[in-house]
């Protein structure tokens, strides 16, 4: 029987395993010996709540699945009914192929081409990368049609703390503005305040975090801590990477609290319809984009 997820891409380093699936080319898991880092889905199981998966090109929601880009009016497939929205991109449910592989790390490709609502050829790699430092995704996105094109990415992992919900686990996350319907407003004071490390508590979350302060290094920091205990998770975003959707799962049985979506994204919601921080490539130009998980156990 051929896997729901298709051909399933292992890489291992020491004691870290991560699975890369043909379907999406996303991440159905990551454990670091009998830890799960990641609330993944099994071998036999169809991927729910987006665990995992690649968004592109674009992520989050496009109101009404309609945007223009030079002048033109673009109709997408409505794929989320409640909202009549275009989600998370064209990509989700594509195969993929193995470009390179090695024992610790593989790339995968998927050839986007022209299709109603989104008539242009996108050329995308993944690298997902096992080394002493956790796990490393680099992507790199290279226009091969004949006309500029708009452009945006995102990935959709859940972090699982060692305990059954997040209520207990602590939250770092240096984002200094959360983005609403309309407007962009302060956290500072707010209950979606985690720029010092808190209890997630009660706090419901699908927000979508930006301003994010970042290292000298230039990278953000998202740490899911899990006292009393020392493990902790860190996900971590380059320059590129300017928005975190934020999301506790309440309203999903296959989620509901259990782990913490936490969602680097180039652009926010909207983003085919505002412009704001959408990606253009003109033809032959590529953007990249860096990504990671970092387990400890201090």
């Amino acid at each position: 029987m051929v896997p729901p997820s298709g051909d399933q891409f292992k890489i291992a380093f020491e004691q870290q395993r991560a699975v890369v699936t043909e379907v999406g080319g996303g991440l159905r898991s990551y454990d670091v010996g009998d830890r799960q880092v990641v609330d993944g889905y099994g071998a036999d199981e169809m991927c729910s709540s987006g665990r995992g998966q690649v968004l592109a090109p674009w992520p989050n929601r496009i109101e009404d699945a309609s945007y223009e880009f030079g002048g033109v009016r673009h109709e997408l497939p409505v794929n989320e009914r409640e909202s009549q929205s275009a989600i998370h991109g064209l990509v989700r449910w594509a195969p993929w192929n193995v470009v390179e592989a090695e024992p610790q790390w593989v790339v995968v490709g998927h050839e986007l081409h022209p299709q109603p609502g989104y008539p242009f050829a996108v050329s995308l790699q993944i690298e997902y990368e096992l080394s002493a430092g956790g796990l490393r995704v680099s992507t790199t996105a290279t226009n091969v049609g004949e006309e500029s094109c708009p452009f945006g990415l995102g990935f959709h992992p859940y972090l699982r703390p060692v305990t059954p919900t997040v209520d207990t686990a602590t939250l770092h996350l240096p984002a200094r503005t959360v983005l609403g319907a309309n407007e962009r407003s302060p956290v500072h004071g707010t209950d979606v305040d985690f720029l010092q490390p808190r209890a997630v508590g009660d706090t419901v979350l699908d927000t979508c975090f930006a301003d994010l302060e970042r290292g000298e290094d230039g990278v953000a920091r998202v740490v899911l801590g899990n006292p009393p205990s020392d493990v902790s998770t860190t996900l971590w975003v380059d320059e590129t990477y300017g928005y975190l959707m934020v999301y506790t799962g309440d309203t999903r049985p296959d989620v509901d609290r259990r782990s913490l979506a936490v969602e680097p994204m180039t652009c926010p919601p909207q983003a085919f319809r505002t412009g704001e921080s959408v990606i253009v490539l003109v033809p032959g130009e590529s953007t990249a984009a860096t990504w990671g998980i970092s387990p400890s156990e201090r």
